[in-house]
């Protein structure tokens, strides 16, 4: 085996030794099955080719201070991929068989998990996909689900720095009562260009604000969005912003230090009295936003010091980040160990 470099992962697919997979046959799932193909056998008229019969997770083992693996939010994951199944139709996995799935493929792999001290954690991706052969719209009758893992670096390479983001004004990612509140690849396919236009222009990404009056903030693209003032925790309440896990972790911490919290609607106005924003994810945990540019509007709006993350986003980050890697007490109860 190559010597893997560490401390110089990039947030990218690489292979590893094996991955995980269960069918959906018959109306029952079947066993779990241990494969180190890296292809799928899948006929071409598959309905997630199709008719978007797809959904998919992204969460991550992590080597800790004591050197146990941990798994951050396994359960909170499963249960979100049981409602992306549910609003396109497909056969929901039972929590705990996604959750021994998450163990399995992490055990196998365990030469791929990185150890303390890089920063660099194990991305677990369960994908569902829809399997059976369908030329009409409707449901498939056979599922997929699969999981495979990749040793992976900081999300942004200068790591949890600020960054500059473009207010989406001609493009919308997800509309209300559509699929912006479950976790389906359209919503992603959905993103790409404004994504593409955003970075050709400098900024990180992109933020998009709600489809139908273009008045509320709604996604940091691929990602929740977040504003502090007075000592408060403001995130936006939309029906078609995906409900981040890590969103849902920080309020609860963002609590338990003392900050009031509020899921409200946040008029695009609202940008101008906030002493820090950002973003929150998986992938990142948090990217602070040190300045946000409306190029239609013709507005800019900046946060803090330009090099700096503001002290709120800090303080969250790194209590969130210790608990991830087993530096402090999960008093919340959201890891779990790994038996590796």
């Amino acid at each position: 085996m190559q010597e893997i470099d560490w401390k110089n992962l990039p947030f990218g697919y690489a292979d590893t030794d094996y991955n995980v997979r269960c069918y959906y046959r018959n109306g029952s799932w079947g066993k779990i099955e241990v494969s180190s193909s890296n292809n799928i056998n899948i006929h071409m008229a598959a309905t997630c080719l199709h008719y978007g019969q797809e959904g998919f997770e992204g969460l991550k083992a992590y080597t800790g201070k004591d050197g146990k693996v941990r798994i951050f939010r396994c359960e909170e994951n499963a249960l979100r991929m049981q409602k992306t199944a549910e609003r396109v139709l497909m056969a929901a996995p039972p929590v705990e068989l996604f959750r021994e799935m998450v163990h399995k493929v992490v055990q196998l792999n365990a030469r791929f998990i990185p150890p303390y001290g890089h920063g660099a954690t194990l991305y677990i991706r369960p994908l569902l996909i829809g399997t059976s052969p369908e030329v009409g719209v409707k449901p498939s009758e056979e599922y997929l689900l699969i999981m495979f893992v990749v040793p992976v670096g900081p999300y942004f390479k200068e790591g949890f720095k600020p960054v500059d983001m473009m207010i989406c004004r001609d493009f919308d990612r997800a509309a209300p009562q559509g699929t912006g509140t479950v976790k389906v690849g359209g919503n992603y396919a959905a993103s790409l260009q404004s994504l593409a236009i955003a970075k050709k222009a400098g900024f990180s990404s992109t933020i998009y604000l709600d489809a139908k009056e273009k008045k509320y903030i709604d996604e940091c693209g691929p990602a929740n969005f977040f504003g502090i003032k007075n000592k408060t925790y403001i995130t936006p309440q939309s029906e078609s912003i995906l409900p981040s896990i890590t969103n849902k972790s920080l309020q609860q911490l963002a609590e338990h230090l003392g900050y009031k919290v509020e899921k409200r609607p946040v008029p695009f106005e609202e940008l101008a009295e906030f002493e820090e924003v950002a973003e929150c994810g998986t992938a990142a945990v948090i990217t602070p936003i040190r300045k946000i540019v409306d190029p239609i509007a013709n507005k800019t709006f900046t946060y803090g010091d330009p090099e700096t993350p503001g002290p709120v986003c800090t303080e969250l980050y790194n209590v969130y980040t210790a608990i991830q890697f087993g530096e402090t007490e999960d008093i919340f109860g959201w890891t779990e160990v790994v038996d590796v």
